[in-house]
């Protein structure tokens, strides 16, 4: 290494020459022959003590570089593994679904509780709560209490325009977490504007099974169709379709287990098996083991461009009922109890297509949405249980869409038109036919709504709806809606 090439060795020398220079100077005017190599003498050593010294401050500063690379690299990979916790596959509460192709309608993810612990969060042992609070207005033209669906038995459970003026709606309270690394679980209680509470989901999910496999068990809304496994919360409207309220008396939930399998293929297709106890209606309650009701379902979805994006699917329930009741006026316009028991099979097609420019629906997005369902039922009926206890064989077919487009013409803003159709279809009583007849009728709906969304937490809506579900009757609707989020609401399916 030489001297010259190193300007600070170099001024440091200089400086020591020059000192020692004056310093001469100061003492003699003239140096000799010796004091001149006494000199030299002097300058050698002082290039050899400053080139040690250099040297030394040199392997300092190279250990110290190391130690800085080592420290950052074990940042890094504490990075990634919190990461790596951070985004495996969770509950149905928290991913954002930008595509079909990726996710499913019950598939989300949330933040590990480990990942929480890592960052030092206040909720590190503790589940994430969310509240939605629903309630508003609605103006009937017509008594609910009046309210059927011509031409179909009563279903019972959360169908109709509900009651006259304000009440509180449904809110909602869930609480959910990562278990551990295998498991997450969510319950979700429902409290009614009658002071009612109950469990509308309790389930717990796998996270790590290889293969694109997931388990869930407990009670949950059945993946049949597109809206029935959504809370109603995210609907895009105040009430259910008509089909949804002729068939499942709003929404069909269970307990049993469900399967979802995404095939490793470049397309999303997803297949899924439930089984359940079937107590929802179209099903009933059953003094028996095994499951009540069977659930098949496939998907499938994509992207278009940049810009649009799909999702279809079909579905096939199949479940019995045992002594399912209702009560209705007989012919006589007594109040009569009447059963129903055998088997119940409905088929399903949904789909749903968005738009959205570039991806980015943030300013201005559109979504087209449909569902199409068959029923068929047979087995007997019983008129009048009290005393005549007529029992009959019985058999029916009928079926029902909807269709619904929602655009958001700018931010905040939507706009939404929805058609309804039910077709009452044939229905054989065999005796008891002139006890249980039913009109031949196709109960429709028609349905506009405008809504206002100040933040991604709080939803204001209006909406109109021109009721025909009763024979020869139009009830003209008008509903006033709000919804506030609190707490930690993860991001909707697709």
């Amino acid at each position: 290494m030489s001297f010259l090439r190193h300007p600070t060795r170099l001024a440091l020398a200089t400086g020591l020459l020059l000192s020692a220079t004056a310093h001469a100077q100061g003492k003699a005017p003239t140096l000799d022959a010796n004091g001149l190599q006494q000199l030299r003498q002097q300058i050698d050593e002082l290039k050899r003590s400053y080139d040690s010294r250099i040297q030394a401050l040199e392997a300092q500063l190279q250990q110290a570089q190391q130690q800085l690379t080592q420290q950052a690299a074990q940042q890094q990979s504490t990075a990634a593994a919190v990461a790596a916790v951070t985004a495996a596959p969770a509950g149905p509460n928290t991913a954002t679904a930008t595509t079909a192709a990726n996710v499913s309608t019950s598939d989300t993810a949330i933040a590990a509780d480990s990942a929480g612990a890592a960052s030092g969060g206040s909720n590190r042992f503790n589940p994430d709560v969310a509240l939605i609070l629903t309630g508003g207005y609605a103006g009937l033209s017509k008594s609910p209490d009046t309210w059927q669906l011509s031409g179909f038995l009563p279903s019972g459970g959360e169908v109709g325009p509900g009651k006259r003026g304000f009440s509180l709606g449904e809110s909602e309270l869930t609480l959910s977490a990562n278990i551990d690394h295998l498991f997450y679980g969510a319950v979700t209680l429902a409290v009614s504007g009658e002071d009612t509470i109950s469990a509308e989901e309790a389930f717990v999910q796998t996270t790590a099974l290889p293969a694109g496999l997931k388990l869930k068990a407990g009670r949950f809304y059945a993946g049949l169709g597109y809206l029935n496994e959504q809370h109603a919360h995210t609907w895009d409207f105040v009430d259910a379709p008509l089909a949804y309220q002729a068939f499942f008396g709003g929404q069909f939930k269970q307990e049993g287990v469900q399967a979802r399998w995404v095939l490793p293929l470049e397309r999303y297709v997803e297949l899924g098996l439930e089984l359940g106890n079937g107590h929802g209606f179209p099903g009933s309650e059953r003094d028996r083991n095994g499951a009540g009701a069977t659930l098949l379902t496939a998907r499938t979805g994509g992207d278009i461009g940049f810009s649009h994006s799909w999702r279809a699917g079909a579905s096939w329930l199949q479940t019995r009922a045992d002594g399912r009741a209702w009560t209705s006026t007989d012919p006589r316009d007594d109040t009569t109890t009447y059963t129903f028991s055998g088997r119940s099979r409905i088929w399903a097609l949904d789909g749903v297509w968005k738009w959205a420019p570039n991806g980015n629906g943030r300013v201005t997005n559109f979504k087209l949405q449909g569902e199409y369902f068959r029923r068929t039922e047979s087995g007997q009926v019983a008129f009048d249980t009290a005393s005549l206890n007529s029992i009959d064989g019985y058999r029916s077919a009928q079926s029902g869409w909807y269709l619904q487009g929602v655009y958001q013409f700018m931010p905040q803003w939507r706009v939404g038109l929805r058609h309804d159709r039910l077709d009452s279809g044939r229905s054989d009583f065999g005796a008891n036919a002139l006890n249980l007849a039913l009109p031949s009728y196709q109960p429709q709906r028609d349905t506009w709504m405008v809504d206002w969304s100040p933040s991604e937490y709080s939803r204001w809506r209006l909406q109109l709806s021109d009721d025909r579900a009763r024979q020869g009757v139009t009830d003209h609707q008008i509903f006033l809606q709000y919804q506030m989020s609190l707490g930690a609401h993860g991001a909707h399916s697709y």
